[in-house]
């Protein structure tokens, strides 16, 4: 007579831990850790089309979800971070690109060298493949001078010449930012790049 009662327990058990492990990794994906997947070369040779990579959504901050509004504040992006954000021009699309400039900075670009706040900034992970003065995205290898926004990023790909990045659409606001990209956990045909810190 116990048999039905302690199947319909083992069961209840087993909704219950499924349950748990959806709302568990609900909540992760929404405040910790979030999986993306990159499509494009802009990043390249930092990132490869193929990569899977891991973005941290805590670091920047808690925010509410369905909303872009930050309930608990952590810390802001720094300079050459590579962030995940909301494309400013479709809200539907994930961007990611490095971070270059800061809010309230002057940027400026000549032949491929940028200037922050009027001084040389040492570019370690811009690339460019085009003659100055030629480039397939339209731009010329000069940009500027602007100044960023409050509240507000500067950011390109690491790919200069085949990055579609603020040199065309303007400024990223720190509401969009989701989150800072740290590793790649799959890559393939690429396979030593797995488990590869994203510097």
């Amino acid at each position: 007579m116990n048999t039905p009662v302690r199947k319909k327990n083992i069961l209840r058990e087993y909704i219950e831990a499924a349950a748990i492990a959806v709302l568990l990794a609900l909540f992760i994906r929404t405040f910790v850790v979030q999986a993306f997947k990159i499509p494009s070369g802009s990043m390249e040779p930092t990132l490869l089309i193929g990569d899977h990579i891991l973005v941290n959504k805590f670091l920047y901050g808690v925010k509410i979800p369905f909303t872009r509004k930050t309930l608990i504040p952590v810390t802001d992006p720094k300079r050459e971070d590579v962030i995940v954000f909301i494309y400013p021009v479709d809200t539907s699309k994930d961007f990611i690109k490095r971070v270059v400039a800061l809010p309230g900075e002057k940027l400026e670009i000549i032949d491929s060298k940028i200037y922050i706040n009027g001084k040389p900034y040492e570019d370690r992970y811009g690339h460019y493949t085009e003659p100055i003065g030629r480039n397939p995205s339209g731009s010329n290898h000069n940009f500027g001078p602007i100044t960023v926004p409050e509240s507000q990023y500067f950011v390109m790909g690491d790919n200069r010449d085949h990055s579609y990045d603020s040199r065309f659409w303007g400024f990223v606001p720190a509401d969009s930012v989701k989150g800072k990209a740290f590793v790649i956990y799959w890559s393939w045909p690429h396979w030593k790049r797995f488990f590869q810190v994203i510097r």
